[in-house]
């Protein structure tokens, strides 16, 4: 075949499938015109239970206003995520819409490590140190700290402690919870951690009577190592419950008290 015929053919076919790509991008474009949103779907990422499909259709209800019947071309889907993104127990959303004429919105929820218990009622914190509320549809089991916390936010605020010392003292809390969760031992041993008014810490087991007098917390793994040196010394040889105070806060030091 000549090679001027052959190019003219190859160029008609390549100009063929263009027209055909712009006429089917056409009337896909004039359909999705037509088509308007027929039901949301919401799809939970994670295990938590925070926020519920019905929950999230009430917020975008509220805040963005009827969706349902509205055209698909016309759903502002950044609007709906930063919506959100900006309720307390949601990390991130994805919105986006199908031909099946379907809003879907996936969510990613932040994950719980601590719960803090003031008198006036609780907040959680997630790894990052972002604070936020206690949610009416599921309790994380996490490990809570009671007692004089030195967190000052409301119980309703959302975000990062406001002064630098609380965000210190929240960081050495959250690295002493993760070495906790990573040693597979301690967060299931370790029932509730008491602030006193001095800022020392007291840990009190799942068992036995002894209160651990950890002090501030700094110098972590030494003292998680003194608590299993007491465990698995002293109480063999003590027997269990014969200390009632188990001092942890002097450096290379055991201090028991009955």
């Amino acid at each position: 075949m000549d090679k001027r015929l052959r190019y003219t053919l190859l160029g008609i076919i390549a100009a063929a499938i263009v027209a055909a790509l712009v006429s089917a991008w056409a009337l896909n474009s004039r359909q999705r015109h037509l088509m308007t949103c027929a039901a949301l779907k919401v799809e939970i990422l994670d295990d938590y239970d925070f926020v519920t499909q019905e929950e999230v259709e009430k917020i975008l209800t509220a805040d963005y206003g009827p969706f349902i019947g509205q055209r698909l071309d016309s759903v502002n889907l950044d609007r709906m995520e930063k919506i959100l993104a900006g309720k307390s127990a949601i990390l991130k959303a994805e919105a986006y819409t199908t031909k099946d004429s379907l809003l879907h919105i996936m969510i990613t929820q932040r994950q719980p490590v601590v719960r803090f218990q003031r008198r006036d009622g609780g907040f959680y914190s997630d790894a990052d140190g972002f604070l936020f509320p206690l949610q009416q549809n599921f309790t994380s089991m996490v490990p809570v700290i009671d007692g004089d916390i030195p967190l000052s936010e409301e119980l309703s605020y959302k975000g990062r402690p406001r002064s630098e010392e609380e965000r210190l003292w929240l960081g050495d809390i959250l690295r002493m919870i993760s070495y906790m969760s990573s040693s597979g031992n301690w967060n299931e041993n370790i029932v509730q951690i008491t602030v006193e008014k001095d800022g020392n810490l007291v840990m009190i087991p799942r068992k036995g009577k002894e209160r651990f007098l950890f002090g501030p917390p700094e110098d972590i793994e030494s003292k998680f190592r003194r608590m299993a040196l007491y465990y698995g010394s002293i109480v063999p040889e003590k027997g269990e419950d014969y200390y009632s105070t188990v001092n942890l806060k002097f450096s290379k030091q055991i201090v028991c008290r009955k």
